[in-house]
């Protein structure tokens, strides 16, 4: 009967320390898809604004430069309310940055239809592989380590494809992106209900970068597509 009652209290005890976790877990889950939503809308803003003034591209040195000061900021006040502002600037700096290739590619003939199925299709792939970890709830955290090697490898392997002006490295990169994203979804997602990631902002990031990465390599290779 002792012990008994001593298994019972333990389970108690577990399962009133599981219930903090569920919400706190939720509370993100729910924060961060409000501020992705958020942030995708205010990016969507920003490129739909350098269009219209067709603003030139600001190039790879200037957006490289851009895009890490901006996310290092981010990293640094992800607990604080100044982080959130550092958000909204490097998603409204990333749309900027879109801007100027889209009117590139509306420019191409069927350009309207190709960039709308690049879209459609970023976002069955995004919201499909959110729910299957979502739903499922597994652990993707294996998946790390070869994310990790394989983005960095593929960074580097879209910069030698600039600068030695290889088309067919910057395809197969683009490529490569389209795999690795749809795999940093499932791993962020999983990430967040499991406990991994606490930080709602720095959640959004990840899944705004897989989002934004996802949509133009996905463009890249059906506009390869397209002039073939």
């Amino acid at each position: 009967m002792q012990i008994d009652s001593q298994l019972r209290a333990i389970e108690v005890q577990t399962t009133a320390g599981s219930i903090p976790a569920a919400l706190a877990t939720s509370k993100v889950i729910r924060n961060t898809y409000l501020l992705l939503a958020m942030t995708l809308a205010f990016s969507a803003l920003t490129a739909a604004a350098s269009m219209a003034m067709k603003l030139p591209h600001p190039g790879l040195v200037i957006t490289l430069v851009g895009y890490f000061g901006l996310l290092l900021l981010t990293t640094r006040f992800r607990d604080r309310a100044l982080g959130l502002a550092f958000v909204f600037a490097l998603t409204g700096f990333m749309g900027y940055t879109l801007g100027p290739i889209l009117n590139v590619y509306l420019g191409m003939p069927n350009g309207p239809k190709l960039v709308m199925t690049a879209l459609g299709a970023t976002g069955a792939v995004f919201l499909g592989l959110s729910g299957y970890a979502l739903t499922t709830r597994r652990d993707f955290s294996f998946m790390g380590g070869f994310l990790m090697v394989g983005i960095l490898i593929a960074f580097l392997a879209g910069l030698g494809a600039i600068f030695l002006d290889m088309p067919g490295l910057s395809l197969a990169v683009s490529a490569m992106f389209v795999l690795l994203m749809s795999g940093l979804i499932l791993y962020e997602t999983g990430n967040i209900i499991h406990g991994g990631e606490t930080n709602y902002i720095m959640a959004t990031v990840t899944l705004y970068v897989s989002f934004f990465n996802l949509f133009t390599s996905l463009l890249h290779l059906l506009g390869f597509a397209n002039r073939e």
